[in-house]
């Protein structure tokens, strides 16, 4: 046995030829290291179920995440997290602490079980009902399993304060949500039960909550930063969340559902509901074209009582079908409602089939500015009105500007687009995976849940608190970085969040040299020992596919020599490294990791 202490460890004798050859090696181990404060980390003792799930064709990171045994899908959109996959999760979580309490951020820990009532009072429950998972108590009341906690957290914060003195208030949680998908997809990138850290804050004037908002996106920045992912940080729209500043953060990736665009001159980044190209310039060419060079899509405003056409051209220069940008569409009429897909069964079924004669059905023509020359001239030759409308009376307006009174652009963004900002970049659409959204919301929750606070020397009585909401999604982002860091070899985890960082692969048996070695690099490394009984073909196959960031190889060279063979697939680095020298290299390579 090796004294659990001792400052230096007795090498082992190498059986050669006759006589046998003693080879003395020593390796420098700080004394406060002592195996009786914990076991050593060891793939033996670690369940990390591999085998029986075939590699397919065109393997996505996910895959790759079930076959390594990080996880397994329990039903559709819903995961167990095994012990390599937690560590992942754990680290995620671990590293968003540091950067939320460098803000002065404190953790709490809200229910996912939540009440309806709240959701109703602000207004969500009905527009989210069909993606909640909604349930009733023995006693009948309508409870819901919490996909995100705006309600919940106003209200415990307006049950709370006493004083305008308690403010700025800064308040977070990592925990389960729900989501009920109608389609989930790509694994953890679009689940119906995930992890999502949340932080809520509170200000007592808009000036103090814009600060508390910048100082959030720094941190963000700064999280996503320790990871080394190239995210872009793009103006985004609030949606149903509220409120009137909004950035996303997001990771290029192909198989991202988000669509954002970059300009190749200034610092313009946004997502396709925001992003604007500069307006084209109507074209007097276009005064020839015939009906069959235009397009329409159609749709329906929210209270149901106007058909919405939007007519954009056919084709554009050699970019071949022109689409429709639906974003664009509903910013020339706000009240259009984008979620209703045939608005002609609407019409036809609702209160304009039983309509007396006499009331005249509304049309709005949204015309797209390369049309504006040739679209008075071709209008009885369109379908303005849909057929199965033609025999009830109609009222029909135009919109060839913007609310700003900017030309209509009604595509959808395209590389070499002209951005908007400089106007003179163009700009480059990338397909994106969103990990982040940070939102002001003002007090769109804090006046329906009366969150308000009498301030000093002021007038009217108390005012309401001034609320921001930052998410940043840690399932998705786990599987996020799969994607986009695997390669044709198996996953290649950034150091941050790697289940390990290190794993050492003895070619032979574990023998007490090794272990010794394994103990003076536990100290300052987070390093596994790959002991189980199997090849050491094998097991190097399944370390690259795991991905740890740094592999060690302890083969003959090190038995005769007390050399490693250090291994970094993300650097191309495989060298030969004394032993007595790994740690200071190790150091240098996971920096850059």
């Amino acid at each position: 046995m090796i004294p659990p202490r001792t400052a230096r460890l007795r090498a082992c004798v190498l059986m050669r030829a006759n006589p046998p050859v003693i080879v003395t090696r020593t390796f420098s181990q700080p004394p406060s290291v002592n195996r009786a404060a914990g076991p050593r980390s060891t793939l033996s003792r670690l369940w990390v179920p591999t085998g029986g799930v075939s590699a397919a064709e065109g393997e996505s990171g996910h895959g790759k995440l079930v076959r390594a045994g990080f996880l397994r899908q329990s039903q559709s959109g819903i995961f167990q997290m095994l012990p390599l996959g937690l560590r992942v999760q754990q680290k995620i979580e671990g590293l968003l602490d540091k950067h939320m309490q460098s803000i002065g951020a404190s953790r709490l820990s809200l229910s996912t079980v939540c009440s309806e009532e709240l959701w109703k009072r602000s207004g969500r429950l009905e527009r989210a009902s069909s993606e909640l998972f909604r349930l009733k108590d023995r006693r009948e009341t309508p409870l819901l399993l919490s996909p995100t906690h705006e309600e919940e957290i106003t209200t415990l914060v307006a049950s709370a304060i006493k004083s305008y003195k308690d403010f700025p208030l800064r308040l977070y949680q990592t925990t389960r949500k729900y989501r009920d998908e109608m389609r989930p997809r790509h694994g953890l990138l679009r689940s119906r039960e995930f992890i999502m850290k949340d932080l809520y804050t509170f200000d007592t004037s808009v000036e103090s909550a814009i600060e508390t908002y910048r100082e959030v996106s720094e941190a963000y920045r700064a999280f996503f930063a320790d990871l080394k992912l190239p995210i872009l940080v793009a103006e985004a729209s609030s949606g149903d969340m509220g409120g009137d500043y909004s950035h996303e953060y997001h990771l290029a990736n192909p198989i991202g559902e988000d669509t954002v665009a970059v300009c190749n001159s200034c610092s313009y980044v946004a997502n396709d509901e925001v992003a604007k190209a500069l307006p084209p310039s109507a074209d007097s060419s276009r005064s020839s074209l015939a009906a069959a060079d235009l397009r329409v899509w159609r749709g329906i405003t929210r209270d149901r009582r106007t058909l919405v056409n939007a007519w954009y051209p056919a084709q554009v220069g050699d970019s071949g079908e022109a689409d429709v940008n639906i974003h664009a569409v509903k910013e020339a009429v706000p009240e259009l409602d984008a979620s209703i897909s045939d608005p002609l069964r609407i019409f036809g079924s609702g209160s304009y089939a039983d309509a007396p004669a006499a009331s005249p059905l509304r049309v709005v023509n949204v015309v797209d500015a390369r049309l504006e020359p040739s679209f008075s001239n071709l209008q009885p030759e369109l379908p303005i009105i849909p057929t199965e409308l033609d025999n009830k009376p109609w009222e029909q307006s135009s919109i060839l500007r913007s609310p700003s009174g900017e030309a209509l652009n009604l595509l959808h963004l395209a590389d070499g687009d002209v951005c908007s900002r400089c106007k003179t970049g163009t700009l480059q659409v990338h397909r994106a995976l969103e990990l982040g959204h940070t939102f002001h919301l003002g007090t769109r929750y804090s006046v329906p849940l009366e969150l308000h606070v009498s301030l000093p020397n002021t007038k009217g009585g108390p005012v309401p608190v001034q609320m921001g909401c930052h998410g940043i999604g840690v399932s998705r982002l786990f599987g996020a970085v799969a994607e986009h860091k695997a390669d044709d070899r198996g996953l290649n985890w950034p150091r941050a969040i790697a289940p390990f960082e290190v794993v050492l692969i003895p070619t032979s048996g574990v023998t007490d040299e090794t272990l010794a070695f394994y103990d003076s690099l536990a100290p300052g490394f987070d390093v596994v020992l790959d002991d189980r009984k199997e090849s050491f073909g094998w097991k190097m196959q399944d370390a690259d596919m795991i991905g740890y960031p740094v592999t060690v190889v302890l083969g003959k060279p090190w038995r005769e020599r007390g050399v490693c063979e250090v291994q970094c697939r993300s650097l191309g680095v495989k060298e030969n490294v004394a032993a007595d020298e790994v740690p200071a290299y190790l150091a240098g390579l996971l920096a850059k990791l």
